[in-house]
């Protein structure tokens, strides 16, 4: 009976082995937990596992990595120096430097620091505070004159620049109208808190009132409904400015109301024209045809560059053309060079009759790949064509590519799904790369299915192009079926999605959008149900086919509602209901239309879904049509017509 009772034990003891040995994790799992573990911040688990993973796996440095920065408050400079040494020119090395500098420079062991920064290779405005903290503390007196360029960046600002800001203010670099102009850039860019500390920059004279700067931040409206009843001290006039800003942000029409009451002329006209140029700039972001004349109002040497080009757009859609000239005239030279600038300065010499020097501004920016690069080629009488011969890397070129370790890593990456460490080794990989070099780990890329790495890369060329592979079509039968089911243009599709997803199947954003035409779960759904996809589950949605007809589904019935591919194509990123309001009361040429978006992204985002179209068009044989044709006229809003979301 024992006997028979240890066999039967034994013969379950031999059967459960295999199943206890495949249980085993794998050296991909295991540096998967050590990267868990990091993020985590755990060293006892990070180095548990590192030491299952060995010293000769690929990316064994990320786990010498990980667990020098975990460890780097208690100062293991023998092992960092070591590292440093062992790893030097590498992306993580150049990182762990970084964070060493920031560590060194919060404990101001300036020998130390300075020693180290010059093998820096990537800038971080953290670590250049502190190198002008560490000039500073050796009586560098140009040091001080440099920095000062930081006390104008209108977001809060890291730790070791507060450092500096504070230095810099107890050795009286800045003055009290020095305070209150950050002060105002900070609150005009919506920047409460980040106000609230420059504020303690002020001496002690000409300190606020911190109940009325709360009460502007909270409740600028009843601010300025009960001011205060004496203006003459600057602390108190500035918190009623400070409420008009904020008040400005969320409705200029009423801060422009203010502005042209009693309260408004309580104030100095030197206050009264900075505030009309916020207010203007804010009504022209929302598309107010009275902003123009609000800028009017403003002090125009004043207005910084995102200003003058609000004013510039302002002046575009009221087609006023020498209010365009005025606004870009006054920016600076390097916001002048921006390619939108020189093509509507062309435009608007050539509306003037000056069609030497508009053709002039054509030649700069002709040939340029991108938005207004293909617009000025057109008003040149041409249209831009994709360059050939598509140069192709040699096998020795592939090769060479394929031992550069850092790229190794970010392969190595990329497949076990760490994106973001994989795209800033590939970065730092390429970074110093000539054009031969580009394409070869472009094609490297390619190969692996890695297609966002794959177009970026092939973006970066210079005189040596391969636009096969800068705009890659993967997936094409897909794209192909679902064009000629919905009658979409096929290379319209392709552009939208490489600007969408870079064509990467598993493509996850920050909001929740999936897959490779980037569908939020509510449009996925939406599409499915009124397509009559009953099998459809959202853990399906990254599929290829799937979401490809999802996407065009749902960019077929955005077309089919607002009737214009420019149009059609905001919609897909900023929704139907915004693409309607940003109609003219008069019909808008198309290239205004997209260059007046009141979203930066959106704006970027249409500009080169057309553009890529073009270039698909080539590239597939699709039909070869001019992109103003394409943009055509944005028809004006109808009186009373809907502007809700109709769609999701």
């Amino acid at each position: 009976m024992i006997l028979r009772r240890f066999r039967t034990i034994a013969a379950l003891l031999a059967c459960a082995l295999p199943a206890l040995a495949s249980s085993k994790p794998t050296a991909d799992e295991t540096f998967l937990r050590a990267a868990e573990a990091y993020r985590a911040g755990d060293p006892v688990r990070l180095q548990r596992f590192a030491a299952q993973v060995g010293s000769g796996h690929l990316l064994a440095p990320y786990l010498e990595y990980w667990r020098l920065k975990l460890r780097m408050e208690d100062g293991p400079e023998p092992e960092l120096r070591a590292f440093l040494d062992r790893e030097g020119g590498s992306y993580l090395a150049d990182r762990l430097r970084a964070d060493w500098l920031k560590l060194l420079g919060k404990r101001a062991d300036w020998a130390s620091f300075e020693r180290e920064l010059p093998q820096l290779i990537v800038d971080d405005l953290e670590i250049r505070c502190y190198a002008w903290l560490a000039r500073l503390a050796r009586e560098d007196g140009s040091a001080s004159e440099e920095a000062r360029a930081i006390w104008l960046e209108p977001r809060e600002l890291p730790e070791g620049c507060h450092a500096l800001a504070n230095r810099l203010s107890e050795n009286g670099a800045y003055s009290v109208e020095d305070v209150w102009r950050r002060v105002r850039l900070l609150v005009a860019h919506g920047q409460a808190s980040a106000a609230r500390r420059a504020l303690a920059h002020l001496p002690a004279a000409e300190k606020h009132d911190e109940a009325l700067f709360s009460q502007a931040m909270t409740g600028p409206t009843r601010l300025l409904a009960h001011p205060p009843r004496q203006l003459e001290k600057r602390a108190t006039r500035e918190m009623v400015v400070l409420a008009l800003l904020r008040l400005a942000r969320s409705d200029p029409e009423a801060a422009v109301e203010m502005l042209q009451g009693k309260l408004g002329m309580r104030l100095p006209e030197a206050d009264q024209k900075y505030l009309w140029g916020r207010a203007a700039y804010e009504g022209a972001r929302r598309l107010n045809p009275e902003a123009s004349a609000w800028f009017a109002l403003a002090d125009v040497a004043a207005l910084d560059d995102e200003q003058l080009a609000w004013k510039a757009r302002a002046a575009l859609r009221a087609a006023d053309w020498q209010a365009v000239r005025d606004a870009v005239d006054r920016m600076s030279a390097g916001a002048r060079q921006d390619p939108a600038w020189s093509y509507w300065y062309g435009r608007a010499l050539g509306a003037q009759g000056a069609v030497e020097g508009a053709r002039a501004y054509y030649l700069r920016i002709s040939g340029q790949p991108n938005f207004y690069g293909l617009l000025a080629a057109e008003e040149l009488g041409g249209m831009a064509g994709v360059p050939e011969p598509y140069h192709a890397p040699t096998q020795g070129e592939l090769e060479a590519v394929r031992l550069d370790a850092g790229l190794a890593r970010a392969l190595e990456l990329y497949r076990l799904d760490l994106r973001r460490e994989a795209t800033r080794e590939w970065v730092f990989a390429i970074r110093s790369m000539d054009d031969a070099q580009l394409l070869a780990a472009a094609e490297l890329a390619r190969r692996a299915g890695i297609y966002d790495r794959a177009i970026n890369t092939a973006d970066r060329t210079a005189h040596q192009h391969n636009y096969k592979v800068r705009y890659l079509a993967p997936f094409k039968e897909v794209f192909d079926e679902q064009a000629r089911s919905t009658g979409l243009e096929e290379a319209w599709v392709l552009g939208l999605v490489r600007q969408e997803s870079r064509f990467i199947a598993n493509a996850k954003s920050s909001a929740g959008a999936r897959g490779l035409m980037q569908l939020m779960p509510a449009t996925a759904r939406f599409v499915a149900k009124r397509s009559g996809l009953r099998e459809y589950h959202p853990s399906k949605v990254t599929e290829v086919s799937l979401n490809v007809a999802l996407g065009t589904g749902y960019l077929k019935m955005v077309l089919d509602e607002l009737g214009h591919p420019l149009l059609a194509s905001a919609a897909y990123n900023a929704g139907p209901g915004r693409a309607r309001r940003w109609r003219g009361a008069q019909a808008l040429e198309g290239a205004i239309y997209a260059e007046t978006i009141p979203f930066n992204e959106t704006r970027d985002y249409v500009k080169k879904v057309m553009a890529n179209t073009m270039y698909y068009a080539q590239l597939i044989g699709g039909k070869l049509v001019p992109l103003k044709e394409r943009l055509g006229l944005i028809p004006a809003k109808a009186a009373g017509e809907r502007s809700s979301e109709e769609l999701p």
